[in-house]
């Protein structure tokens, strides 16, 4: 079996031992973003798994659409990713 030859680590380990890989993202053709795989994409890019420029990329996502994921992470955690918090969570 061959690997493919990647930028960067092909895995991390965030702070609560739990391990990401590249294998863990998305497919670059999703267009249905539950939680789960928006805070994949946002800890894959906060630990140094990808870049925020090749995740954007990658999912055609502006820089607009991944700094709000970002910023709803690291203010209330994954829970302000759910499309019904938005309310709760939004600043005023």
């Amino acid at each position: 079996m061959y690997l493919k030859r990647v930028d960067g680590p092909r895995q991390v380990t965030l702070p609560d031992g739990t391990i990401i890989s590249r294998a863990d993202l998305p497919d670059p053709k999703t267009r249905r973003w539950v939680a789960s795989r928006k805070a994949i994409v946002v800890k894959a890019v906060l630990y140094g798994l990808i870049t925020e420029e090749s995740a954007r990329e990658r999912y055609s996502l502006s820089e607009e659409e991944f700094a709000t994921w970002r910023e709803a992470v690291e203010m209330h955690g994954e829970g302000a990713l759910k499309i019904t918090q938005i309310q709760k969570y939004r600043q005023l």
